[in-house]
């Protein structure tokens, strides 16, 4: 019986009349470098790292690095694209369907609890998405501001579709929105610097009374529905 590969394990490419197709052999080498790209931005840091760095982590040479990438900036851009498509669809498939919400506030705590989760799921790649990224070179910040922007006009649309079936408020602005992405990003991401707290998912209470807190006083206020 043939022996299954564990996660994360590295997979030697074969060579010679045995040799996958070009485009499978440059998938895999992509594959490997962006995941050894994800451990030494974690390790040493963005700053600190280096292409000779990632290519050795990855069991290749500096040229096979620049076979992929132009420089480290350009790394960690598809780094981030690929850890921000991650963590969203593990989220996703974690939170569970829509139509089996018994009420606005626990389909919000679900898919909070789903996020945290995958960040302790995929460490490495929760750095990268989180850390790492800021002042990794205006490319970088200019992908992070995007992936913020698309976040929170999720977060506002999945309010404006949810809220509404409970009874629930809504947010009376899509800054609203922003808002408590930001607050996610800026407490989780001290919390992956300092490790205080301990655990990441310690800080869901705080959050969920930022998300709650807001659609609170948008209820009161009478800018949000319900």
């Amino acid at each position: 019986m043939a022996r299954s590969i564990q996660p994360g394990e590295q997979v030697p490419v074969p060579r010679g009349r045995h040799a996958p197709p070009l485009e499978v052999r440059l998938t895999v080498q992509r594959r490997r470098l962006l995941e050894a790209a994800a451990a030494v931005f974690a390790r040493l840091g963005y700053a600190e790292a280096s292409a000779e760095a990632v290519a050795r982590e990855a069991g290749m040479s500096k040229a096979t690095f620049y076979e992929h990438f132009s420089n480290k900036e350009d790394a960690i851009v598809a780094l981030f694209e690929e850890a921000a498509t991650e963590i969203t669809r593990e989220m996703a498939h974690a939170a569970g369907d829509r139509d089996a919400a018994t009420s606005y506030e626990a389909w919000v705590r679900r898919s909070l609890h789903a996020f945290l989760g995958t960040l302790v799921t995929w460490p490495d790649a929760a750095r990268t998405l989180l850390v790492e990224i800021i002042g990794a070179g205006p490319r970088a910040q200019e992908r992070r501001d995007a992936i913020l922007e698309a976040f929170a006009g999720a977060v506002h649309r999945d309010n404006a579709l949810m809220a509404p079936r409970f009874g629930a408020p809504t947010f009376a602005a899509p800054e609203d929105a922003f808002t408590i992405i930001g607050a996610i990003v800026e407490v989780a991401s001290r919390q992956l610097r300092t490790g205080r707290p301990a655990d990441v998912r310690d800080i869901e209470p705080t959050l969920l009374r930022v998300f709650f807190g807001i659609l609170a006083q948008a209820r009161d206020e009478g800018l949000g529905g319900a």
